[in-house]
């Protein structure tokens, strides 16, 4: 069979086609491999099971790279109307309309995905199958934005936000990002919505940037950073997304978003691309987020008791 020819993949009742599966879409440089489209799908369909609870009822950006990562990139919001009908939609307000966004509820449409070379999905913080809607978010996340590569900084910022976090008795999860930094994830009930949501999240923020000066900010602005690490949590608002758990990140040797366990941060090896396709399932079934608890936590309480450490 030629590696151009079309490789039929079972997703449940559904089968689908990738195409030109031999398609080099990370080129092997620097020490780094080379992964196909094939590659690519196999991933997605080996992870599925742990990458789709992540996904489910939330609208999707989809990162395309249809020449490779070297190649043009495409963030797509729209879905064409030439994908399957079986493929699930969300239609969301933006401001003079709407947008008809993707959403991955089943491995197949994660394969369809993969083989529109999407190499990572970028999901709301919210979902549209849920009573409160797309303007209510499950999740708040704060992207911890080192000014190098240098992942030290990061791992002492996570804790940092953790011991805040602590205090306003929220828990919070890590997730290396596959590129240079960490997310923290805190679940939510859904109760807030984003305005409110990203203000706490910015005044959790300033004050772990209060507390450490001299390595944290809240800067927006670059040239105001210095060497000091940035908090960011502009992704805590309408329409923004985040990277994904377990997708994959369009940089060479194909790294993965990974979660992690808190203690994982202690490992001085650790990095933001510690992991790749050809390793993350191993993490994954090690299940690093099982102390997160399955139902998220309003943010009254956590509110007033900010505002008492704030005082």
């Amino acid at each position: 069979m030629s590696e151009d020819a079309d490789r039929p993949i079972r997703a449940g009742r559904r089968t689908v086609r990738i195409q030109r599966p031999g398609k080099v879409l990370f080129p092997g440089r620097g020490g780094a491999p080379e992964y196909t489209k094939g590659d690519l799908a196999d991933y997605y369909h080996s992870i599925a099971p742990h990458l789709l609870p992540h996904l489910r009822g939330r609208p999707l950006m989809l990162e395309r790279h249809p020449d490779g990562i070297d190649g043009p990139r495409f963030m797509q919001k729209n879905t064409p109307e030439h994908y399957p009908e079986w493929i699930t939609r969300a239609v969301v307000a933006k401001e003079g309309g709407t947008v008809t966004h993707v959403v991955c509820d089943d491995t197949a449409t994660l394969l369809f995905l993969a083989d529109q070379a999407c190499v990572t999905p970028h999901r709301w913080l919210s979902r549209t199958d849920r009573a409160a809607g797309p303007d209510h978010p499950d999740r708040l996340v704060f992207d911890l934005d080192p000014p190098d590569d240098d992942f030290a900084p990061v791992r002492a910022a996570a804790a940092v936000l953790r011991t805040l976090l602590d205090e306003l008795a929220l828990p919070a999860a890590p997730m290396t990002t596959g590129s240079r930094g960490l997310h923290l994830v805190v679940p939510l009930d859904g109760r807030q919505d984003f305005d409110e949501v990203r203000r706490f999240a910015h005044e959790v923020a300033e004050l772990a940037a209060a507390r450490h000066p001299d390595r944290l900010t809240t800067a927006v602005r670059k040239e105001d950073r210095g060497d000091r690490l940035y908090l960011d949590v502009q992704r805590n608002a309408y329409a923004q997304t985040a990277v994904a758990p377990y997708a994959v990140r369009a940089r060479p040797g194909a790294p993965v978003a990974v979660p992690v366990a808190w203690p994982q941060l202690e490992d001085p090896g650790l990095h933001a691309r510690r992991w790749t396709i050809a390793d993350a399932l191993e993490q994954a079934r090690t299940d690093p987020w099982a102390e997160l608890p399955a139902r998220g936590r309003g943010l009254g309480p956590a509110r007033r008791r900010l505002a008492e450490l704030r005082d």
